[in-house]
């Protein structure tokens, strides 16, 4: 199997290159101390810098009217990076999909791991978002994409991820500034043992109208998104856990960080299932909530209580109510708790470092209050009289967020016979407060 080499300095630049690369570069508009042209093999020098540890992956490049899969080793060493390349297998290129309006494919393609972490994206299609490249490559598909229900409410993606199998009509709505629909297809890519390692392929614009305000969500999908993807991700976020806390021996600091990242983009996709789950149940008709006693002084000193460590890493003081305030009211227990964890951890996200976020209790007639203000952003007129809608997102590029969250704790607040409200103006906070029937 021939084997070609190539040197990238600390900055990108292709510094040293066999003849098979050097001319492979040229081909691509790169020249021998200039940035390295080809983009996948680009993409992963500058992950392995990035972690400080060795990097093998497949990636596929064009060269003339087809691609080349290859298998890249990535090791970095005293600055720069030593790339060692194999495989060198011609494929033709995805024709893409019939029926769609599809760009140029060398300037639409994506290529992602079988880990579904972004290896490769057309530099074009980056601009035209507002992303930086290198920002996403290394992170999940998920970072740059919302993924959507085909008519039977399954995710195509998945369904091609377990099965090893190629990818057609995976719908995705873009996250960057344009939020434009789009189809994803694509050909499973392979080692060189021959072993499934990602895919590559094509992506193709469908149409530009905003996604439906009120879409269906069947519940055979939130059962199926359940059943296949909790496990996994609970595995998923243990394992990156053991290894952020360096478990089995001391590692490099940036790979325990990227270990971290793991760890938390796993936990997001569990809070978007949980969402989503939350979300079937609580528009069924027959959806109700035994009411029971309880103290709202309490539940709020738990949640608090809760995120006391992201509070702590955020630099953000969140003042409970005393040990022995107390404040008598009626509702479900976990649903409580959960309204109140959602409203404190929004607080606690838009805080600046060193302020305070304070829950204040009070009665109002029949009703007991808990109120949750932080000293944010706040939010525009325009925006509070929205924010409770169904996926709503005030800022669609903001990381984080299914825009659920406010909807189903209004919800679930009505549903228990209260109430959630928003008082708020531009730069000067935001005062969420539930209300519940007093015990």
């Amino acid at each position: 199997m021939t084997v070609s080499h190539a040197t990238v300095d600390e900055v990108g630049r292709l510094v040293a290159a066999d003849e098979a690369l050097l001319t492979l570069n040229e081909r691509a508009g790169g020249v021998l101390g200039q940035p390295f042209a080809l983009a996948p093999l680009a993409g992963v020098a500058r992950l392995a810098r990035r972690l400080g540890v060795i990097v093998s992956r497949s990636v596929r490049v064009a060269e003339g009217e087809s691609d080349l899969e290859l298998w890249v080793r990535a090791q970095p060493e005293a600055g720069q990076v030593r790339l060692a390349v194999s495989g060198w297998r011609a494929q033709q290129p995805w024709p893409g999909p019939s029926g769609t309006t599809m760009p140029d494919v060398d300037a639409w393609r994506w290529e992602a791991d079988g880990a579904l972490r972004l290896t490769h994206l057309s530099a074009e299609l980056a601009a035209r978002e507002g992303v930086r490249l290198e920002e996403v490559l290394g992170k999940p598909l998920t970072v740059l994409f919302t993924l959507e229900p085909d008519a039977e409410g399954q995710l195509p993606l998945v369904d091609a991820l377990s099965r090893r199998e190629p990818l057609h009509g995976q719908r995705v709505r873009l996250r960057g500034f344009s939020g434009r629909a789009a189809v994803l297809n694509a050909r499973t890519r392979h080692d060189a043992s021959g072993a499934f390692c990602g895919f590559s392929g094509t992506i193709g614009e469908v149409d530009d109208r905003p996604a439906s305000a009120d879409p269906a969500l069947p519940e055979a999908f939130t059962q199926g998104l359940d059943r296949a993807l909790r496990r996994p991700l609970t595995r998923i976020v243990a394992n990156a856990d053991s290894i952020n806390a360096e478990a089995e021996g001391p590692i490099a600091r940036d790979y325990a960080d990227y270990a971290a990242d793991i760890a938390g983009a796993g936990r997001h996709l569990l809070s978007l299932i949980d969402d989503l789950v939350d979300l079937q149940a609580i528009e069924r008709p027959d959806f109700t909530l035994e009411s029971e006693p309880l103290d709202l002084a309490d539940l709020a000193r738990r949640a608090a209580g809760l995120l006391s460590v992201r509070a702590d890493d955020a630099g953000v003081i969140v003042d409970r109510p005393s040990v022995e305030a107390t404040l008598p009211a009626r509702g479900a227990f976990r649903r409580v708790l959960q309204i109140l964890v959602n409203l404190i951890g929004n607080a606690v996200r838009y805080a600046p470092h060193g302020s305070h976020v304070s829950i204040a209790l009070a009665s109002d007639g029949p009703m007991q209050t808990v109120s949750i203000v932080d000293t944010g952003p706040g939010i525009a007129a325009e925006d509070a009289s929205r924010i409770f809608d169904k996926f709503t997102r005030l800022d669609p590029a903001e990381a984080g967020g299914s825009g659920l969250g406010l909807y189903i704790a209004r919800t679930l607040a009505r549903a228990m016979g209260g109430d959630l409200t928003v008082e708020s103006e531009p730069d000067r906070g935001a005062r969420f407060t539930l209300a519940l029937p007093r015990e």
